[in-house]
């Protein structure tokens, strides 16, 4: 037998009209971007759309609206993967710009992959626009603002000239991160720190996701150098030698450092790789249907359950 609008005693059908109209809430975080390669901007966090009930959404914008599904119909879920850092070094010392991260989706809700960070080539200096976006190095006429997407990210930040006026100066900026901007480098010691990211308790925990990597650099200063900080979220930091930076975390939609080069030499490094994305749901236990695909994690929190997917799947409602 059934009960009045959903299924009662194991009877009847858990995908049948008579299952009430029930809430989704969830978190969409896309992949964050690669860091631009030596004397650079940092990546910019993947877009974050949160529905969370009192919690925020990306570029410190109110929660998003529950989703509402169909019963019985099955929602595609696409978890982006992060950008990679610029991959070519010009005439064996000049940087190029680093990838933009990849879209993440569940339903009709897409988050934007984050903006890859500029370089210090002369025509690869932009950070790029994207969920939130990637750090900018100066060029003449002033540095390009990278953008953040509306109810996602924020911008990325920017670099000043160096003391001729010719040419960026020797630290890069952070990229952007879900709840704050991308720090400007604005001194020849100083990077720029990548944007913090934001927390949320969909899991039962406080977890931060989404920040923003930090810049890089190009100096002789060696000890006296500041270097940055990845935004709290998974960004990536610089590296403090004449090394590759670490990659930004994996499933937060960090984005990855800069590039760093401290020789004194025209050696160059390349940035680091942009963390993957993640797609959290949270649904009532009672209408909970256990149809998924792509092994999502799945907890008990409460009243509710919990799905994680690190990779791409589906849920049928």
């Amino acid at each position: 037998m059934t009960g009045f609008g959903y299924n009662v005693l194991g009877f009847g059908s858990p995908t049948s009209a008579g299952i009430p109209p029930y809430n989704i809430q969830y978190l969409v975080i896309a992949g964050g971007a690669g860091g631009g390669g030596r004397q650079a901007g940092g990546g910019g966090a993947g877009g974050y759309r949160n529905s969370v009930v009192g919690e925020t959404s990306g570029g410190n914008s109110v929660a998003e609206s529950v989703f509402v599904p169909t019963v019985g119909v099955s929602y595609t879920v696409t978890v982006g993967a992060g950008g990679t850092a610029s991959s070519t070094i010009i005439d064996g010392n000049n940087g190029t710009t680093g990838n933009n991260g990849s879209n993440s989706v569940f339903a009709t809700i897409t988050s934007i992959g984050g903006g890859g960070g500029g370089a210090d080539d002369i025509n690869h200096r932009d950070g790029q626009d994207g969920g939130s976006g990637g750090g900018s190095m100066w060029k003449s006429g002033g540095a390009s603002v990278a953008q953040g997407t509306a109810g996602q990210g924020h911008n990325g930040g920017v670099s000043t000239a160096d003391g001729s006026g010719n040419h960026p100066g020797y630290t890069g900026p952070g990229g952007g991160g879900a709840g704050q901007v991308g720090q400007n480098s604005t001194h020849e010691h100083t990077i720029g720190d990548g944007g913090d990211g934001l927390t949320s308790s969909i899991t039962g925990a406080s977890v931060a996701r989404a920040g923003g990597g930090a810049g890089g650099c190009w100096s002789t200063f060696g000890g006296s150098m500041v270097y940055g900080i990845g935004g709290t979220g998974g960004g990536a930091s610089s590296a403090t030698s004449h090394t590759t930076p670490s990659n930004a975390t994996a499933n937060t939609g960090g984005g990855g450092a800069g590039g760093t080069d401290t020789s004194g030499t025209g050696n160059s490094n390349l940035g680091s790789n942009g963390g993957s994305g993640v797609v959290i749901l949270k649904i009532p236990t009672e209408f909970y249907s256990g149809t998924t695909s792509g092994s999502p994690t799945v907890t008990t929190v409460g009243t509710n359950k919990i799905l994680v997917f690190n990779s791409s799947g589906s849920y049928t409602a």
